[in-house]
């Protein structure tokens, strides 16, 4: 007996419609936190995922799998995978909605392996909103947006204050933050 995939989202939803002040089409997105492992450029064995605004509620990442990034010989880690996922997706939300949201849920589908040394294109895509959960989902690809499928991933993610990360993340990280030039106003795109 097969067992037939769930219907995603899981609930009903409304649109997931990108916010007025979206990014358009085209747009290059910068990383929402230099220290981030997923986005940033001071982490020494960190993605360096860089994503860029596409049509209709879509975003497309990439990044080089190195040799830092391996679990078995050769091999991406799978859960440096699902990070690169993860930060996608998030990314997704937090520039298309504009709003600050913390990944409540993620699965991971790994279809083929993911080689050293070759690129993964993600493309990943707002799905719903049901109160403050939002859905989206990703296709990860190998070496072309066009290229076979490596891994699928979907996650739930949930909004939440700007408190939530004043609360959780400790004065030295909020310290950072704010010796970066960013304010808590402005920093909807927040996804730690």
């Amino acid at each position: 007996m097969t067992k037939s995939a769930q219907p995603w989202p899981p609930v009903e939803t409304e649109p997931a419609v990108p916010h007025p002040q979206a990014p358009p089409a085209g747009t290059k997105l910068g990383m929402h936190y230099e220290h981030c492992f997923g986005c940033g450029d001071q982490q020494d064995a960190g993605l360096r995922l860089r994503s860029t605004v596409g049509d209709g509620g879509k975003v497309h990442s990439q990044f080089l799998v190195t040799e830092a990034h391996q679990g078995a010989p050769g091999l991406a880690h799978g859960g440096l995978l699902a990070c690169a996922f993860d930060e996608a997706l998030g990314a997704t939300v937090g520039h298309l909605l504009r709003r600050p949201a913390v990944t409540g849920k993620l699965e991971t589908d790994f279809v083929r392996p993911v080689p050293v040394g070759s690129t993964l294109f993600i493309c990943a895509k707002l799905d719903g909103v049901a109160g403050r959960k939002i859905y989206v989902s990703a296709d990860g690809r190998l070496d072309a947006e066009d290229g076979p499928v490596a891994l699928r991933a979907r996650g739930l993610f949930v909004q939440v204050g700007f408190e939530h990360f004043a609360k959780h993340a400790g004065p030295e990280s909020v310290e950072r933050l704010k010796g970066s030039g960013r304010t808590v106003e402005r920093d909807w795109d927040i996804n730690p």
